[in-house]
């Protein structure tokens, strides 16, 4: 038990925002990189959609992925707030190709660091409250399409076409209205993604600093 709350005391929770295939991962992955082994503890906003195995499969394929009524933040939120009181937590499970919470979890432990990381991170409220430092990576759209035309055709079996359909249609709108806004709301806005070493750096010097002081 000493050691959980050991945990929760020391907590530093950070919020990475940004638009699909904007490099919020490589940040992420970065960010890892220049912290204490073991210590971080990645939450990804992409676990949290909502259930849709009781939805016909046909319907699925209609559910706007890039709206936030698409997540469910109440589970998100208390699973935040049992991490932050030393409990762990069974973090949910998203399948793209079936568009469907799979029956398996992840168990996640409380650590010094948390990073919820997902294009709506600092959208919600709630969950901003929960932030200790709120960032949001921008990259030039044209960049963003590429890389979405490339993961979307390799993770979850699109083709181009597919893809750029739904991104003129779908995930620019979207992230126009409710993306692009929450810069407002960062401390940090990253721009040039993965590729903005100073920032990463910066960014990671500021975290520890925090946790010594703390």
């Amino acid at each position: 038990m000493s050691s959980e709350l050991k945990h929760a005391s020391f907590m530093f929770i950070i919020g990475i925002a940004g638009g699909t295939g904007s490099g919020k991962t490589t940040v992420v992955r970065k960010l890892i990189e220049r912290m204490p082994k073991g210590e971080v503890v990645v939450i990804p906003l992409d676990s949290y959609y909502n259930d849709s195995s009781h939805v016909p499969v046909a319907e699925r394929q209609k559910i706007n992925f890039d709206h936030p009524d698409a997540f469910e933040w109440p589970l998100l939120i208390q699973h935040l707030e049992s991490l932050k009181q030393g409990r762990s937590v069974e973090q949910p499970i998203y399948d793209y190709i079936t568009s469907s919470r799979q029956k398996e979890t992840i168990h996640v432990e409380p650590r010094e660091i948390i990073i919820v990381e997902g294009i709506m991170t600092l959208h919600n409220p709630e969950l901003r409250n929960q932030l200790d430092l709120k960032v949001f990576v921008d990259a030039d759209g044209d960049d963003r399409l590429i890389r979405v035309i490339k993961r979307d055709i390799v993770e979850r079996g699109r083709t181009v076409d597919a893809v750029i359909d739904r991104y003129q249609k779908v995930l620019k709108p979207m992230h126009e209205q409710f993306i692009e806004p929450c810069k407002r709301y960062a401390n940090v806005i990253i721009p040039q993604g993965g590729h903005n070493n100073a920032a990463i750096n910066m960014m990671a010097k500021f975290i520890k600093q925090q946790l010594k002081e703390q």
